[in-house]
């Protein structure tokens, strides 16, 4: 059973998606079918609203790499391939492309997902010193790898690219784990 303030992010996380950072609390009272009064003895503004909603978001995402990691039926680099890949099916469509604009108008909320990206990341450098160890993936220094993928999705919150070239965020994702899986050398 969900809680009002899940109810809520999850109403936010579909409103996001339609109308990006540009949004209103009645957009969210709205898809709702609540008051705004109710939102705002839960979230006192949008901003805690979003900033809540990143943690949510992120908190999903951690949850579906467990279930990942949990998965005796997959290889290490599946495993690898999915716990970098991984975005909870009710976000695939979330156009996470619209949080280029959080930089300079909300930092706050674009540093918690800085803080976000860079954390977590213990199972996995464990999966790919595992996967080296195996000998499925060559030997790579692991920080320089974190650090490539971290860089990329900043970019991609950062800058408009993806949605100057009409991209989706979870297209882009998919072809930043194919790159860094299985390179750009040709068969």
């Amino acid at each position: 059973m969900k809680t009002v303030r899940e109810e809520i992010l999850d109403a936010t996380i579909h409103v996001f998606n339609k109308k990006g950072m540009k949004f209103t609390m009645d957009d969210v009272a709205k898809e709702l079918g609540m008051s705004k009064k109710t939102i705002y003895t839960v979230f006192a503004d949008k901003q805690e609203l979003v900033y809540d909603m990143v943690d949510y978001c992120f908190d999903s995402i951690k949850e579906s790499e467990a279930r990942v990691m949990r998965n005796a039926g997959l290889t290490t680099l599946e495993k690898i391939q999915g716990i970098m890949g991984v975005l909870p099916d009710g976000y695939k469509d979330i156009d996470f492309s619209q949080l280029y604009i959080l930089k300079d108008k909300y930092p706050r909320i674009y540093s918690r997902v800085e803080e976000r990206l860079e954390s977590g990341w213990d199972s996995t450098m464990e999966l790919f010193q595992r996967g080296m160890d195996e000998g499925v993936i060559r030997r790579v220094d692991k920080a320089i790898v974190k650090v490539m993928f971290e860089a990329t999705l900043e970019q991609f919150f950062r800058r408009d690219v993806l949605v100057k070239n009409n991209i989706s965020y979870s297209d882009a994702l998919a072809e930043v784990v194919d790159i860094i899986c299985n390179g750009i050398k040709g068969a």
